[in-house]
């Protein structure tokens, strides 16, 4: 099934706010750009719903806006799902928690070792190119605790607004990574398997162009090998619509085309050149990372720098509030 054999076409092109912009990709499932990421509504108005991913921290008030806008006030999910648990995906939980209290998280089981306060991610790695990945220090790698509402994402929860949809393992970005997929209508939430900006650079990150498919944001990457085995996994269902946790929704040949580049050509056009995890993985297992490559020198004056950037910024900033 192509896009234009579906009975419900969305408007690719439509401008959508980054905090909390709403965008419908089918009448089940709708787009809500926050703040450094995408989140998804699952489920049609007057009807069960599930929210998929979480956005950044201080996501919680616009989702929890744009929830009641859809679904009305006191809406609230049969579960929220995460792609996976990186903190532009999960910063919005504690807050969302607070609103609807006792729903329960779904994730893959190897990623509930960084959600339950286990382990904290394999750190980011800020060698790999790109002003966004200079800054990847900075984001949180955990461990981060949501216990008891957490849970491991098994067989598919039973659960209405996910019928029809299919979990799919996608490592590589995270150890426990999925994409969500629904045969139906061909439609792919890919997580961030696969991007559709230049995710490393600051200005791709905030506007979304380029828009193109592109791999999987390299800085917080700890897998090569596994997220190439997911791209070529993805490429092979010809999805008609794909949306990301970065990005804009793509679609039709385009898409298809592009994808498929990508997975075929992996290694040349989406594995970085230089990086701490370029050519030995992280390893990870089911109680969390096991062990970890050396960051490189480069990779730890960068580091530095930033934190002492870091520490120049905070310390401006009390003198300011003290004076």
């Amino acid at each position: 099934m192509t896009l234009k054999e579906l009975k419900f076409r969305p408007d690719l092109h439509a401008r959508v706010s980054a905090f909390g912009g709403r965008q419908a990709l089918a009448p089940d499932v709708e787009r809500l750009r926050l703040p450094l990421a995408n989140a998804f509504f699952l489920g049609e108005p007057g009807q069960p719903w599930v929210l998929v991913d979480a956005g950044a921290p201080g996501s919680a008030p616009l989702i929890g806006r744009a929830a009641q806008a859809r679904y009305g006030t006191g809406a609230r999910p049969e579960a929220i799902v995460l792609t996976h648990g990186h903190l532009d995906h999960i910063g919005g939980l504690w807050g969302l928690l607070r609103q609807w209290p006792g729903t329960p998280i779904y994730a893959h089981p190897l990623e509930l070792p960084y959600l339950t306060g286990q382990s904290a991610y394999p750190p980011p790695d800020p060698t790999v190119g790109g002003s966004m990945s200079a800054l990847s220090p900075l984001f949180v790698p955990g461990p981060f605790d949501f216990r008891p509402q957490i849970q491991p994402l098994g067989e598919l929860p039973e659960l209405a607004a996910l019928k029809g949809w299919t979990f799919l393992d996608t490592p590589g970005h995270a150890p426990g990574h999925v994409s969500l997929w629904r045969e139906a209508d061909r439609l792919l939430i890919a997580g961030d398997a696969f991007v559709t900006t230049v995710q490393e650079r600051v200005t791709g990150a905030l506007t979304l162009r380029p828009q193109l498919v592109h791999r999987p944001p390299a800085y917080y990457t700890p897998d090569w090998n596994q997220a190439r085995a997911s791209v070529q996994q993805l490429a092979a269902l010809k999805p008609a619509l794909a949306v990301t946790g970065h990005g804009d929704p793509l679609a039709g040949k385009g898409l298809q085309d592009d994808l498929r580049r990508l997975a075929q050509n992996f290694d040349e056009l989406a594995r970085p050149v230089q990086g701490r995890y370029v050519n030995y993985s992280a390893v990870t297992g089911s109680g969390g990372v096991v062990s970890l490559p050396a960051l490189s020198p480069r990779g730890q004056v960068l580091r530095a720098g930033l934190v002492v950037f870091v520490g120049l910024m905070v310390l401006q900033q009390l003198r300011r509030w003290m004076s």
